[in-house]
C-alpha cells in the first residue's frame, strides 16, 4: 500500500491584547503578553510543522477576552467559514477568550463541527491529538480559571473606579466640551480657556432668550467647530452616535446638552451609566441616587446663577416663530388667573396690519376658560412699569438696611437657626437612647439579632444626619456673624437693572416668576425672591420700622421710634 497523503492545515495566528492586560504592574508579563512577542511564540512552534502552512495573521489589540465580538477575531471566523483556514493557533486560551461557555462552545462544538483544528501551545493542546479523561476535563477547568480571572479584574477595575470617582477624580476617557485634563494630572479637569468662552457665548445668548436651534445655527454660520470636531482637532480620536453628516455640525441637541450639563458650575457628576457584569457590554442607566456627584469639584466655567436660570428656561415653552431667532421677553412667564393654564402668543391681521395677543391655552383649545385676551405690546409695557416699580422698591429696601444695619436682621437669622440646632439636638440624643434601649431588648429576646443589626444602622445613620445638620447650622452662624453670607445677594440682581428702559428676555427671567393675567386692565406679577422680600418686610418690624405702600405701589416707611 502507498503512504497516506498528509492533511495539510491552513492556519490563522490568532493574538490579542487587551487593555487590562497591557496595563498591569509586572513587566515581565506586560512584556510576554505583547503582541509582537505573541506573534513571535507561535510563529518559532510553526517552523517545523510541515502539516501546517500560515494564511493569515489575525490581531485584536485593546480588546476583552470576555467577548468574542471582536473584529479580527470575527474576520478569522468569517475566513473559516469560506474554506479559508481550517486550523487556529493561539499563544494559550486566555489569549483566545476568558468567557468559560463561549470559549468552550468555539474549542469543543463549533470548531470540531467545522472540521478546524485547535492549537493552544502554552497549554499544550491541540485538538488533532488523541485526548485522554484527563484533558477532556483540564480544558473547561482552564477555560472557567480565565473566566474567572476576567470577573476578578472587572471586580477591581470597576471597584478602583468608585473610589477615583468619589474623591472626586475624573475617570472619562474624553472630557466635557470646554474642558481639558490637566497635563500634570489626568484625573483632574482645568479650564479649556477657547472653548470655554464658546460655552459661555452659549449661556448668553440663551439667558438673551435665543432657542437652542438659533444658538446652534449662529455657531454654524460663525463657522465655530463642534464638540466632536473640536475634540479631533485638538488630538482625540472621538467619535459619536450622533455625528449625521460627514463633519459634524452644532445642533439644537448639542446646545441643549451643554446647557444642561451641571459641569460647567464645577459641579462633577460621573457613573450614571454601568454594565451588567463583564461579560455583557450593554450599557445600563443607573438610578440617579447610585450616581457619585461632587459639587464644588473644579473650576466653574459660569455661574450658579446663570446656571439655575437657564434650568428654568429649558422647561418653559419657549417656541420661536419660523422668521424669529429670539423669545418674546415673556414666553412661559404668562399665566391665566382664571385657570392658571399658561397663555399663549397668538397673532390677526387687519387693514394690513399684524396684531400680537396673549390668550389662555384652555380658551384655545377647550374653550373651558374664557380667553383673557390681552396685547403683547400692553403686557410687556405693564409689566415693565411694574418692575421699575419693584426695583425701586428694592433700592429703598437696600438704604433703609444699610440705615438701620444689619445687626438687627443677623440676631434673628442667628436665633432661628439656634432654635433648630436645639430641635436637632433633641433628636440625637432620642436617636441615641433608642439605640441603647435596643440592645437590652435584643438581650431580652424582644428584637431577633437581625433585626437589631437592621434597626441599629438606620438609628445610627439617623443620628448621623442629625449631628452632620448641627455642624452646617452652626457653620451658617459663625458665617453671620463673620458677614460673609450671601443672604442678601439677591437685592443686588434687581438693583443693577434700576436703569432699565426696556423689557428683555434676560431681565424677565431673571427677576420674574410668573405674571398672572385676569384681563388687559388687570395683571400680577409674581417676583422672584418673593419670600425673601417679605421676609425683610418682618425684620424691618423688628427693627423698629414700619412698612407699607403707597397708591402707586412704592414703599413707605414708618418709624416706631427715632433712628
Amino acid at each position: 500500500m502507498g503512504n497516506k497523503v498528509k492533511k495539510i492545515y491552513h492556519a490563522a495566528i490568532y493574538v490579542r491584547l487587551s487593555k487590562e492586560d497591557g496595563d498591569v504592574s509586572d513587566a515581565f508579563k506586560e512584556e510576554s503578553n505583547s503582541i509582537s512577542n505573541q506573534k513571535n511564540l507561535v510563529r518559532d512552534f510553526l517552523e517545523d510543522k510541515e502539516d501546517i502552512v500560515v494564511v493569515s495573521e489575525r490581531v485584536d489589540d485593546g480588546y476583552s477576552g470576555s467577548s468574542f465580538e471582536r473584529p479580527s477575531f470575527q474576520l478569522m471566523m468569517e475566513d473559516i467559514k469560506k474554506g479559508i483556514v481550517d486550523c487556529v493557533v493561539v499563544k494559550d486560551l486566555s489569549r483566545f477568550g476568558r468567557e468559560y461557555i463561549g470559549s468552550g462552545q468555539y474549542i469543543e462544538r463549533l470548531f470540531p463541527a467545522l472540521g478546524v483544528r485547535f492549537i493552544a501551545i502554552n497549554d499544550n493542546y491541540d485538538s488533532l491529538d488523541r485526548k485522554d479523561q484527563a484533558d477532556e476535563i483540564l480544558l473547561p477547568f482552564k477555560n472557567l480559571i480565565n473566566d474567572a480571572y476576567c470577573r476578578d479584574i472587572s471586580i477591581k477595575i470597576r471597584s478602583h473606579l468608585e473610589v477615583k470617582r468619589k474623591k472626586g477624580e475624573f475617570t472619562g476617557a474624553f472630557v466635557p466640551y470646554g474642558y481639558k485634563k490637566d497635563n500634570c494630572n489626568k484625573n483632574k479637569i482645568v479650564i479649556d480657556s477657547f472653548a470655554a468662552g464658546i460655552v459661555r457665548d452659549i449661556f448668553r445668548l440663551k439667558l438673551h432668550g435665543y432657542s437652542n436651534d438659533a444658538i446652534a445655527a449662529r455657531l454654524n454660520g460663525m463657522g465655530v467647530l463642534s464638540p466632536m470636531e473640536y475634540k479631533n482637532t485638538m488630538g482625540s480620536n472621538y467619535q459619536t452616535s450622533f455625528k449625521t453628516n460627514e463633519k459634524a455640525l452644532w445642533s439644537p441637541v448639542a446646545v441643549k446638552r451643554i446647557l444642561g450639563n451641571e459641569v460647567y458650575i464645577g459641579n462633577l457628576v460621573q457613573g450614571r451609566q454601568t454594565t451588567p457584569n463583564h461579560k455583557v457590554k450593554k450599557t445600563i442607566l443607573k438610578p440617579e441616587n447610585e450616581w457619585v456627584r461632587i459639587e464644588k469639584n473644579h473650576e466653574p466655567v459660569v455661574s450658579g446663577r446663570d446656571f439655575a436660570i437657564v434650568q428654568r428656561l429649558l422647561g418653559l415653552d419657549t417656541r420661536t416663530a419660523p422668521d424669529q431667532a429670539e423669545v418674546s421677553p415673556l414666553a412661559g412667564l404668562v399665566t391665566c388667573a382664571g385657570c392658571g393654564a399658561s397663555m399663549v402668543k397668538k397673532n390677526s391681521s387687519a387693514g394690513g396690519k399684524k396684531y400680537y395677543y396673549y390668550v389662555c391655552s384652555n380658551n384655545k383649545e377647550t374653550k373651558e376658560c374664557s380667553s383673557h385676551r390681552i396685547p403683547v405690546g400692553k403686557l410687556e409695557e405693564s409689566v415693565l412699569q411694574l418692575l421699575k416699580v419693584h426695583i425701586s422698591n428694592i433700592l429703598d429696601l437696600q438704604r433703609i438696611m444699610d440705615k438701620i444695619a444689619a445687626v438687627p436682621f443677623q440676631e434673628l437669622d442667628i436665633k432661628e437657626l439656634e432654635k433648630r440646632i436645639a430641635q436637632k439636638e433633641e433628636e440625637t440624643e432620642r436617636f441615641k437612647e433608642l439605640r441603647n434601649l435596643l440592645y437590652e431588648d435584643m438581650k431580652d429576646g424582644i428584637v431577633s439579632k437581625e433585626d437589631y443589626t437592621e434597626l441599629h444602622e438606620a438609628y445610627t445613620e439617623k443620628r448621623n444626619q442629625a449631628e452632620e445638620a448641627v455642624r452646617k447650622m452652626k457653620k451658617e452662624i459663625q458665617d453671620i456673624l463673620a458677614s460673609n453670607t450671601d443672604k442678601y445677594k439677591w437685592l443686588d440682581y434687581f438693583a443693577r437693572h434700576q436703569d432699565i428702559g426696556s423689557l428683555t428676555r434676560n431681565v424677565a427671567v431673571e427677576l420674574i416668576e410668573q405674571v398672572k393675567v385676569t384681563d388687559k386692565n388687570n395683571i400680577e406679577v409674581v417676583f422672584n425672591f418673593a419670600d425673601c422680600y417679605k421676609e425683610i418686610f418682618n425684620n424691618l418690624q423688628y427693627a423698629g420700622c414700619r412698612a407699607g405702600y403707597d397708591s402707586n405701589g412704592r414703599i413707605k416707611f414708618e418709624w416706631k421710634e427715632a433712628v
